[in-house]
């Protein structure tokens, strides 16, 4: 230590043994008038896996085990919760702050399409402004005793990832993948960066995984041999589903009712889940 130390480490050069790192505290505190128990972030290192699918339907299926649910749609450029669910009407607020709209079985969403005059009105903005959106959906929103909160992220390891994972306490997340090779190495990317955050990640689901003929019963995997037990294998993780291509789960949610989808696909994650100890 110098003789001139004025223990102010973050503006000093000199590499002694008493250096005390100063760590910058991005967290946020939700609203005051929020209760969430538990928050289970639903990532993808590329678009197009279905990661927005794996949200609806996590939060459904433990709706239907008798838990409050939300979610909250952190994909801002390319808002699909409100679609799945058929939810048409806007958020409303008041002086103390907005307030989730609530889909038919009772699940609350927000995202930026329930903002928007039009659903169809392109979301211009930069990074920074999707990301600090994003943090408000956590501070500005009154969320009431709900149980499990999912956060559908957009794709990659970009801004809002990045302000989701410093601004709010997750208490895990899901990764969500397909069975083509190319997948492996973006997987790798995201599953790194959530490691480097302190992100405990619950483990990983394959959607798209088969395509079960209704003639034959036959299992097909149409986009190839599946990689995802390689991928796990390789970052110690655990596979907690493996999701088939079924035109009904589509159908589902174009129609605006994923909330009617019949399957039990996801129930030995939700029961994972269950099973995350309180922090």
């Amino acid at each position: 230590m110098s003789e001139n130390c004025n223990q102010s480490c973050g503006s000093c050069s000199e590499d002694c043994a008493e250096r005390k790192e100063e760590k910058n505290d991005f967290s946020e505190k939700p609203h005051e008038m929020s209760s969430i128990k538990k928050v289970i972030g639903v990532v993808s290192g590329k678009g197009g896996v279905g990661k927005s699918l794996v949200t609806s339907m996590l939060a459904v299926t433990m709706k239907r085990m008798g838990y409050h649910t939300a979610i909250l749609d952190a994909d801002v450029t390319g808002p699909s919760i409100p679609k799945a669910f058929g939810v048409k009407e806007k958020a409303a607020g008041s002086e103390f702050g907005l307030f989730p709209v609530k889909t038919k079985t009772g699940i609350d969403i927000m995202s930026v399409n329930l903002l928007l005059e039009n659903d169809t009105d392109p979301v211009v903005w930069r990074g920074p402004i999707i990301a600090g959106t994003v943090k408000q959906f956590w501070t500005d929103v009154i969320w009431s005793g709900v149980d499990y909160m999912f956060i559908d992220m957009p794709p990659g390891t970009g801004d809002v990832p990045l302000t989701v994972f410093q601004s709010i306490a997750v208490d895990g997340i899901i990764v969500v993948t397909s069975p083509q090779e190319l997948v492996s190495m973006i997987v790798s990317k995201a599953v790194k960066m959530a490691k480097m955050m302190n992100i405990p990640i619950i483990g990983l689901v394959e959607n798209m995984s088969y395509f079960k003929c209704p003639d034959n019963g036959k299992d097909y995997q149409i986009f190839g041999e599946s990689h995802i037990e390689e991928i796990a294998d390789k970052h110690d993780l655990k596979v907690l589903a493996k999701l088939p291509i079924d035109p009904k789960i589509s159908a589902a949610c174009d129609k605006g009712m994923i909330e009617l989808f019949e399957g039990n696909w996801l129930e030995p994650v939700a029961k994972i889940i269950e099973k995350i100890e309180e922090n």
